[in-house]
């Protein structure tokens, strides 16, 4: 897929999240829910209905908002998923989708322990325990311990903390790969970061903002 189709694609893909907010107040989605394909497709959306009829607590991303992430990791082919901010799993269910088809594998970070046992406890019965692996303890410092090439990255952790996070893993997105964030009104040293950098090339969709590391 060339530049022009995948920047097409990705305009299809998020202008459906872009619509939902208009001067700054949430709409209601007019998306529908998406069918399985699959058994093992199946099994994780269940998951993700249970958590939101549940009623949980730190869901993290609305479901316009996880399915811009799985269509986005499908899309590019992603084998190698990090996402700053596990909650309990939601935004990374959502993820998995993709990931049982592109044959790729999540590292998700979350620093409270008790939410990141649930999001195990999630993936688990989602059956997608396999492809994650959740890492414990304060963000900054483990993402000193990542070495392998990022295919997409997705930051929804602490926001003054995203420019940071920023810096020490760009290097390890690769050229053509996707980097991720919710919340970005609330991260302004971010927003100047991904929108002055020459390398970088950003589109905010509301709250959401994708950008592609040139090749």
């Amino acid at each position: 897929m060339n530049r022009r189709m995948f920047g097409a694609s990705l305009i299809g893909l998020t202008g459906a999240s872009a619509s939902m907010q208009r001067g700054g107040r949430r709409e209601a989605s007019t998306n529908r829910p998406p069918t399985a394909r699959t058994d093992a497709e199946k099994k994780i959306l269940a998951t993700l209905d249970r958590m939101r009829s549940a009623s949980e607590l730190y869901l993290a991303v609305d479901p316009d908002t996880g399915r811009m992430l799985r269509l986005l990791a499908e899309t590019a082919g992603a084998k190698n998923v990090v996402e700053i901010g596990t909650s309990t799993g939601y935004s990374g269910l959502w993820i998995c989708l993709a990931l049982q088809n592109t044959g790729g594998r999540l590292k998700t970070l979350e620093i409270d322990p008790a939410r990141a046992e649930q999001a195990r406890k999630h993936f688990e019965q989602a059956g997608v325990g396999g492809l994650v692996e959740v890492v414990v303890g304060d963000a900054h410092e483990n993402v000193k311990r990542l070495k392998e090439p990022i295919d997409l990255l997705f930051l929804d952790a602490d926001k003054e903390g995203y420019a940071s996070y920023l810096k020490a893993l760009l290097p390890l997105v690769r050229p053509g790969g996707l980097i991720t964030a919710d919340n970005v009104a609330m991260a302004p040293d971010y927003i100047k970061a991904v929108t002055t950098d020459p390398r970088l090339d950003t589109v905010f969709f509301g709250r959401f903002a994708v950008t592609l590391k040139k090749r």
